[in-house]
């Protein structure tokens, strides 16, 4: 299974918040997958079309612009794109298929958090030779920043100058 390909983006259907992301075609010219969670179940379907990339570019980029709308009903999410395009019907997941891709969900959102967290972190845990001036610190510590990265706040001096 394709792990599932980021931007993320929460989308509100009332009072109900809503991930909807894309998950990879799994060859040249076949289509992508579009799914909708609330972390409990799953509506998925897959984009068509003649350029099923293009169908994945059109999305994110309406997506990234806040022009879709959700809609959930008898167990089918519908995704409206505000430019009069189709919608997309994206029928609920049995729960057998449900639980994999929350899974897989799961732990490529912990890998993302991981790899933000060590950027993040590689501009004040000593990876700079002394003296050098990183952006992320919030210059509290006399020789390197071990502060945790909601602290740093801006650039500070390493290697005890």
């Amino acid at each position: 299974m394709a792990e599932p390909s980021g931007p993320f983006w929460v989308l509100r259907d009332g009072s109900g918040r809503y991930l909807c992301y894309c998950r990879p075609a799994p060859g040249p010219g076949s289509a992508a997958t579009v799914f909708v969670t609330d972390a409990l179940e799953v509506w998925a379907g897959r984009l068509g079309g003649d350029a099923p990339e293009d169908g994945v570019a059109e999305l994110r980029a309406a997506l990234g612009r806040g022009a879709v709308s959700l809609g959930l009903r008898d167990g089918t999410a519908t995704l409206r794109l505000w430019e009069g395009h189709e919608a997309l019907l994206l029928p609920r997941l049995p729960a057998a298929e449900a639980r994999p891709q929350l899974q897989a969900l799961l732990f490529a959102m912990a890998a993302r958090v991981r790899d933000l967290e060590e950027r993040l972190e590689g501009g004040c845990w000593g990876r700079e030779p002394p003296g050098v001036l990183t952006p992320l610190c919030c210059g509290c510590c006399p020789h390197r920043c071990q502060c945790p990265p909601w602290r740093r706040r801006g650039p500070a001096r390493h290697g005890g100058s």
